[in-house]
């Protein structure tokens, strides 16, 4: 077990798009080619479940009738096409994927632009548009493993992006606006095809994220088949498609008490309340095995979210453990599961 500052990932790559990703200036009535070796990166880093998103100074829809025209289009998110400060574009795109901006990567072939970006977002990684052919051996554009899900990611919060669109324009409340989404949510043990993913969700979570812990494969693996543990793994779908699987727990059981070790969610499923849909599970099954419930929380400078959701649930402080505090459940009151959400239990 080890905290999640090991090895830094990269989540999405913010691309420039005149002599960065073409050859040349596209309101200068350049002939534009696209730069060699572009459209690979550009390709394999989707299939790696990295995704991709754009910062130009740039006219837009000229920008994306260009990209249309090389056939790349498909490939980017968030289009921030416009001539304010790129580090502006990138904190808009951070904001608009709910993704920490320490997980971004931009890339520029002006080195007054990288120098903008880096004084305003120190934390994100700079990248020169000449080392472009470089980028797929970087180890931060490289993932230990290649998912179902990060193959199906840039889909996935395109489908977000519609849902979100639609919420935007609708009129009643966040539950009845819910109520519509037809969502099913499947909790079940890990099993052997699920590590990989497990893994990935410990190592990209941070902002749901109760101790802040990686896992690796191997861990993971020993959990899952541990008669001292309970490994649950989370998933979510609704009428506009599957979030794919959004969610990891790891209780440690003895015969008088259960421990969460570790509870994170998706960012991308943060106002959905699938967080606490998963809490009121295991208090309930808690109080099915008459144990005590215990859950760890390691405070960071992201998983605030996680704290309020273990005190909505009930669990209050009743110590701390090497900086670790320790919560309880007093499984007294079981909060009801919400009318908008279909439950599925696979154990």
């Amino acid at each position: 077990m080890e905290k999640a500052k090991d090895e830094r990932k990269i989540k999405c790559i913010v691309w420039d798009l005149d002599n960065t990703v073409w050859n040349g200036v596209l309101l200068e009535g350049d002939t534009l080619t696209l730069r060699e070796g572009v459209a690979e990166v550009i390709r394999t880093l989707d299939e790696r479940g990295i995704l991709q998103s754009i910062a130009s100074k740039n006219e837009y829809d000229a920008a994306m009738t260009q990209l249309k025209k090389f056939g790349i289009d498909e490939y980017f998110i968030y289009h921030e096409i416009n001539w304010g400060p790129k580090s502006n574009s990138i904190k808009n795109i951070a904001k608009s994927i709910n993704i920490g901006i320490d997980t971004l990567a931009f890339v520029d072939d002006q080195q007054f632009e990288l120098e903008e970006v880096q004084y305003s977002v120190p934390e994100i990684l700079c990248i020169h548009a000449d080392k472009v052919r470089e980028m797929l051996t970087m180890p931060e554009l490289n993932p230990r493993f290649i998912t179902s899900d990060s193959k199906l990611r840039r889909q996935m919060y395109m489908s977000d992006i519609r849902r979100n669109n639609i919420e935007q324009a609708f009129e009643g409340t966040q539950d009845e606006f819910l109520s519509t989404l037809n969502m099913n949510f499947t909790i079940s043990k890990v099993g052997d095809d699920d590590l990989k993913r497990a893994e990935e969700l410990t190592v990209r979570t941070h902002q749901l994220n109760a101790t802040g812990y990686t896992y690796s494969y191997e861990e993971l693996d020993f959990f899952r088949k541990s008669k001292d543990h309970l490994l649950l793994i989370a998933g979510l779908e609704d009428k506009y498609g599957t979030y794919g699987k959004i969610g990891l727990c790891l209780l440690e059981c003895t015969r008088d008490s259960w421990t969460l070790k570790l509870l994170l969610m998706s960012c991308r499923v943060m106002s959905r309340g699938v967080g606490a849909v998963m809490i009121n599970l295991i208090i309930r099954m808690a109080k099915e095995a008459n144990v005590r419930l215990f859950a760890e929380f390691l405070p960071t400078n992201r998983n605030r979210t996680m704290y309020v959701t273990y005190k909505f649930a009930g669990f209050k402080e009743v110590g701390n453990n090497n900086g670790i505090n320790i919560l309880e459940n007093g499984l007294s009151y079981i909060p009801p599961l919400p009318d908008y959400i279909k439950l599925n239990v696979e154990l």
